[in-house]
């Protein structure tokens, strides 16, 4: 740990620690770089219930107006917002602040604007669908290629941006949580099938219940648990009902120990619309579990999946090819385990220690330029 590295301070944007993927994404990035000897501070717009913890001397702080200050013009409160983060960079001073999501990327850009800060802006979900609008998608492309850096997580999303943006725009992926960095459970399988994710439309959890029961009389001695919580869980206790499988699906709801949870699984599911890089997908991997997942427009399965190799790849939607997936590995556990000691590969690939001083040189180089 150096002098000069004990001068540098990195912000990091983002509108809560809501417990997600990339809100785990930012507070594992701003824990690794304070035990790098950087000074940190953590900027988010709101503060939500049930977020992930910072570590003790990380600050945070809210960058949204107070009550007192709201307007009944929503283009005045914009600007109050756009006045109120440019005035934490200028108070705090970070050499560089690193934002994801949608409109935070412009803000970041925006508001370090007549700043010592440098903005790097990430692209951590479905570029279209963090950019869902014409309007959107030319503001970022203008304001992209202001920032000093930009971050993709999957080659794929080049293509959705101009050509300045895809020309200047880096790939960097997600470190694996370390909880998951253990041998591979080599024993008998657990007769469970598991998922994990948010419970909402997007996550589709209704395609595996659907899989799921037409499969229950080939399979009947396994269950389905599905990890998670939201807006859709009485929905998909509904539909399990209706399928006739209520009995034999179970929502743990959030849970802090998913490894040990679901490590002795015969097979995990993915089965969203769109993904960035699944953090659950990269975790069900590194356990070695037989895994079935989606081919998500980001590329996001294809960055970490080879179909056949180190799982099942299917498209999105399709119930019969889930099905299909789930009965050859349900009937060829030698395949399945195959499968899994191949994916476990990916515990090197993604190891905190090789993958986050890629963040740090890329950082360093970019504030440095």
């Amino acid at each position: 740990m150096n002098e000069k590295n004990e001068r540098k301070k990195i912000a990091f944007y983002i509108g809560s620690l809501r417990k997600g993927g990339a809100e785990r994404v930012f507070v594992n990035l701003a824990d690794y770089f304070q035990t790098e000897g950087y000074r940190v501070v953590m900027v988010t717009q709101y503060r939500k219930e049930d977020e992930y913890d910072l570590p003790d001397g990380i600050e945070r702080i809210i960058s949204d107006i107070g009550e007192e200050e709201v307007s009944e013009s929503r283009i005045v409160n914009f600007f109050r917002r756009l006045n109120k983060l440019h005035v934490i960079w200028k108070k705090q001073e970070p050499d560089l602040v690193l934002s994801c999501i949608g409109k935070n990327n412009f803000m970041a850009v925006v508001t370090t604007m007549g700043t010592k800060t440098k903005a790097v802006v990430s692209v951590v979900g479905e570029a279209k669908e963090e950019y869902p609008s014409r309007g959107m998608r030319v503001l970022a492309d203008l304001l992209f290629p202001l920032a000093a850096g930009i971050i993709l997580q999957t080659e794929r999303s080049r293509g959705f941006f101009c050509r300045r943006v895809a020309r200047k725009a880096v790939i960097l992926p997600n470190s694996l949580n370390p909880a998951f960095i253990r041998p591979r459970y080599e024993g008998a399988r657990e007769k469970r099938i598991v998922s994990v994710g948010r419970m909402d439309a997007n996550k589709n959890h209704e395609m595996q219940l659907r899989a799921f029961a037409a499969l229950k009389d080939k399979y009947p001695e396994y269950t389905l648990e599905i990890y998670g919580d939201g807006e859709l869980r009485s929905y998909i206790e509904e539909s399990a009902s209706a399928l006739g499988i209520a009995e034999r699906v179970f929502l743990p709801g959030v849970v802090q120990d998913v490894a040990a949870r679901i490590e002795r699984a015969s097979l995990f599911l993915l089965t969203s619309y769109s993904e960035g890089v699944s953090n659950a997908l990269i975790e069900a991997l590194a356990l070695g579990l037989p895994v079935i997942a989606t081919d998500v427009p980001s590329g996001g399965t294809e960055e970490l999946m080879t179909d056949g190799a180190n799982g099942l790849v299917i498209p999105a939607g399709d119930v019969k090819a889930l099905t299909r997936a789930m009965d050859r590995l349900l009937g060829d556990a030698d395949y399945a385990k195959k499968l899994g000691r191949e994916a476990v590969r990916i515990q090197k690939r993604l190891a905190p220690e090789r993958v986050n001083p890629m963040w740090r040189a890329y950082f360093d180089k970019t504030i440095n330029k």
